[in-house]
This record gives structure tokens, sequence and C-alpha cells, in this order.
């Protein structure tokens, strides 16, 4: 690696060997795909996590409690783009993440050994959440410093290439995580898998850690750090500058609410909403939708090298901008393209004898710890466990009554034991199944299809963010927007997503809040993004 003289300029004329660029890539996306394969092997378990840690009689509050444990690691996020911001722009890039990786991989390897809420009690629930909120912390830290460290080492006419292996890493360790976990599946029996073996993913996180620490430990510092320490120009305080540098608030607004909210929300919305809504509402086989979702992310990872590569020869705004206008067209369609063919006959069925709920008080808690207390009510959670799709109409009795009509068939009580059964008598088919090959094929293209808006909106991110922000407060002025937007607005998506849904009835409901921050993200990049000026490495974008 270079010295301080060399790169005094602030890395402007910094030219890296094709060596070192290797390694610097290679030790980051490593340690990046190993750092988020611990956060989302907590998404991709879900199922299982909320038998082990939040049972109840719910089934739908089950989910939802899941959903918010994952999405508290996300709320934390911000504090730990705070926090480790602070220590990455005054002691260093490359310790900064040796501490965030070392403190998740811990966190992670710590959910595999607690005992499960039949053996403790609550206090399983509470230290899962503990938990998170390292993972969160760490997580928090980890983004900043790889993405900051590879744009730093970086030549500005392959900056968004370069860096966009960061971002593809992200997807690496979602893809990872389905890997290991179809893996541990595939070696042992159903009856181990249930009773332990499902955590044997999270401990392999140690193993993971071991070699994340070894190859960032053969990396030298930024030399964009090294420059600014030897000049002295090190911030006194960067989270106070980050906010007062000139220009930096408006940019930090354009960040949050123009990049981050609105590239999460369409990354998790093609991953974890694309994966709960093959494995719930569609009755996909979960094996098999774990492996077509695995597949569409690790061959989707192509666009985001393509959309970093792409940014380097027309600007980092349009692939962004382009990206949210095709979101705002596809995002529907492409899930309804899914559904018509995951799932024909329950598709079929649904057309053929729809669901019609007529009753008063049919007000439904998806919170409640017990059942219902209206038998409407009663008669929507039903469904709702099912997947079933319904409308309710208000009989305005004075009575807690409910009818439902299931086609020209009416069934009388919110009864399981007689929903169910009249369900399945007109068509409904509850059983898990795996579609054929021609349906396969056509989810798997839906779902590149959104790996390809994805990748658009995500490749470039890396290398914009950094030329956005002046390199004294860069660590903690990307951190902190980011994790915001993607702890925030993308974090509580599932849980929001699936509340949407349950409420409704409606399994496509919950991509409204996904079209909603798109819709934000793509107005304010579309009118107030400016391009940065890439051979200005030592000074902010003109946003």
């Amino acid at each position: 690696m270079t010295d301080a003289a060399a790169v005094a300029d602030h890395g402007a004329a910094y030219q890296p060997t094709s060596k070192d660029i290797r390694m610097v890539i290679a030790a980051s996306s490593a340690g990046t795909i190993f750092e988020w394969y611990d956060f989302f092997i907590y998404g991709t378990l879900a199922a299982i996590i909320g038998k082990a840690f939040f049972p109840s009689d719910n089934a739908t509050l089950e989910v939802l409690l899941v959903w918010a444990g994952f999405a508290v690691g996300f709320g934390f996020r911000p504090l730990g783009a705070v926090l480790f911001g602070f220590l990455g722009d005054r002691l260093g890039r490359k310790y900064t993440f040796l501490v965030t990786v070392t403190l998740m991989g811990i966190a992670t390897a710590g959910v595999g050994m607690i005992p499960s809420a039949a053996t403790i009690g609550i206090a399983a629930p509470i230290i899962v959440i503990l938990l998170r909120v390292l993972q969160g912390l760490a997580l928090g830290g980890e983004y900043g410093g790889a993405a900051v460290y590879v744009a730093e080492h970086s030549p500005p006419e392959k900056r968004g290439f370069y860096t966009s292996f960061i971002q593809a890493s992200v997807v690496g360790g979602f893809v990872l995580s389905l890997i290991v976990v179809l893996g541990c599946k595939a070696a042992m029996s159903d009856a181990i898998w249930q009773s332990w073996g499902w955590r044997v993913p999270f401990l392999l996180s140690i193993v993971l850690l071991a070699i994340s620490l070894w190859m960032r430990l053969k990396l030298s510092e930024s030399p964009v750090f090294q420059a600014m320490k030897a000049e002295g120009e090190i911030a006194k305080n960067p989270i106070k500058e980050s906010f007062t540098y000139p220009g930096n608030p408006k940019r930090i607004f354009v960040a949050l609410f123009g990049i981050a909210a609105g590239l999460t929300v369409i990354w998790y919305t093609a991953m974890f909403s694309g994966l709960a809504f093959l494995k719930g509402p569609m009755k996909v086989e979960d094996t098999a939708a774990e492996i077509i979702v695995g597949v569409a992310a690790a061959l989707g990872m192509g666009f985001f090298l393509w959309a970093g590569h792409l940014s380097d020869k027309i600007g980092r705004k349009k692939p962004i901008v382009w990206g949210y206008a095709a979101t705002l067209v596809l995002l529907f369609p492409l899930f309804w393209w899914m559904g018509s063919v995951a799932n024909p006959d329950l598709k079929a069925a649904a057309a053929k004898a729809p669901v019609v709920v007529t009753g008063s008080q049919c007000s439904y808690n998806p919170f409640a710890q017990g059942p219902q207390t209206t038998a409407c009510g009663r008669t929507i959670a039903e469904l709702t466990k099912l997947g079933v799709p319904y409308k309710v109409v208000a009989s305005g009795d004075a009575f807690d009554t409910v009818k439902i009509h299931i086609g020209d068939r009416e069934v009388a009580g919110e009864d399981p034991a007689v929903l169910k059964p009249a369900l399945e008598a007109k068509g409904y088919n509850f059983e898990k199944q795996i579609p054929g090959p021609m349906s396969l094929a056509v989810i798997l293209l839906a779902l590149l299809g959104l790996s390809a808006l994805s990748g658009f909106t995500y490749g470039p991110v890396a290398a914009l963010l950094s030329e956005m922000f002046p390199p004294h407060v860069r660590y903690s002025s990307l951190s902190i927007p980011y994790h915001i937007g993607t702890g925030y607005f993308g974090g509580f998506l599932p849980f929001i997503a699936s509340l949407i849904a349950a409420v409704t009835g409606n399994a496509y409901a919950g991509l409204w809040y996904t079209w909603g921050v798109v819709l934000v993200a793509f107005l304010v990049s579309a009118f107030m993004l400016q391009e940065p000026a890439k051979d200005q490495w030592d000074k902010p974008g003109t946003t």
C-alpha cells in the first residue's frame, strides 16, 4: 500500500496496483458477506425462530413478533452508524470495521446458544432482542467502513465498479444464509433440524468471523485517512461537523430520503417479501422457495456490478432514478406474475369461489394474545392464518354475528373445523407444493426482474455516497443517513407489509408501502440529487 506522502491530495492521484485492489475488494467484500450473513440468518429462519423464542396461540402474532425482532436490529443501525462513524473518522477505517465484524460474529453465535422459551420462558425473547441490538450496532458501522475503504482506494474512473462489489456482497450475505440453511437441512433429519439443528447456521458465524478477521488484518489503513492524519486534518467531532459542514445537511437529506430509503425497500421487497410471499400465501414448499429465491439473488448480483460499472460511464444519478421509475411501473405486475403461476389452483379457487365475510363488529386485532373478541374477528383471524383473501361486508346487526360466503355456499360460524373443510370443498388447497418447471421458470424471471430493479438502484450507491461527502467526515456523513434509511424504512418493511396483508386480507396490499417509499425517493433523487464531482475527491459533491 502507498504511504501518506503519496496521497497528499486525499487520494485524487492514487492508483492502486492490481494486487492492492484485489486484496482490498476481496477482504472488504468477504467481511461484508459474512456480516450480512450473520444479520440475515435471522430473517431466513424466521418461522423456526418464532416457534422457539416467540411462541403464541395467535399464528399471525407469532409472525409479527419475529419480524418485530428483525426490525429491532435495523432500528439500532443508526446508533451504530453514529458510534462507529465517529470512530472511523477519528481513529481510522480499518480498525473500526475490525471491531464491527467481531461484535457481529459474537452476537450471532449467541443467538444459536439461547435456550428456547419453553426452557427459560420470557428470558429467551429478551436475550434474542438484546443480541439483535448488538447486531444492529455492528451493522451500523460495517457498511460505511467497507464502502469508504474501497472507495478511497479506487481511481475515479472505476470507483463505481469497484465499490459495487460491496453492494453485491450484501446480497451475497443473504445468498450465503440460504445456502447454509439448505445445506444443514439436507444433512440432517427433519426431527434433528427442528430440535436443535437450526442452531448450527448461527454457530457457524464463529468460523466466518475467524476468516474475516484473518483477511482484514492483512489490510493497511485507507490512504485518504493516512493523508488526513499526516496533515492534521482529522475531524475533532465528526458527528457535529457532519451536520454543520456547508451544504452537508441538504446532502444528508438527499442521501436519506432519495437514496437509502428507496433502494433498501426495493431490495428487501425483492428478497424477503418475495420469499415470504412464496412460502406463505402461495403455499410453495419451503425448501423449493428458498432455492429459487437464492438462485435469483445469486444471479441478480450481476446487475449490481453492471450498474456500478455503468455509473462510471454515465454518472451515478441516472441508473438510480431509472431504477426507481421502473420500480413504480413494474413492482405490482412482477408480483402478480409470480402469484399467477406459483399456485394456479389456489388462484383459480379464489377467483371461482371468493370469500365474503358479512357481520357486525368485524374488528380484527393481529396483536391479540388470545382469540379475537368477536365472531367476525375470529373468522378473519382464521382466514389470515390460512392465507385466504377475503372481503368484509358490514351487516349492521346489533348482535355479534357472522356469515361466510365461499362462492355460492354459505358457512355459518367461524369454527376452523367447519371453515377449512368448506374452503377445501371449493377447491382451496392448503398443502405445500412445488410448482412445475415452467412455473418455476416464470417465478425465477420475475425475481430476476426485481433483482434488476434493486441492482440499478443499489449498485452505484457506495461510490455516490462516498463522493457526496468531504473526506474528514465521510464515514459519519455516509453512515448516518444510510442506516436511518435502511434501518427504519427497510428494516420495518417485513413487519409493516405483513401487518397490512393481515388486516386487509390481500397478499399484495403490503406492496403499497414499498411503492410509496419508492415514489418519495424518486421525486427527491430526480429533483434534488446532483451528480457528484468524481474528479474532486478532496471536495464534496455539489448536491
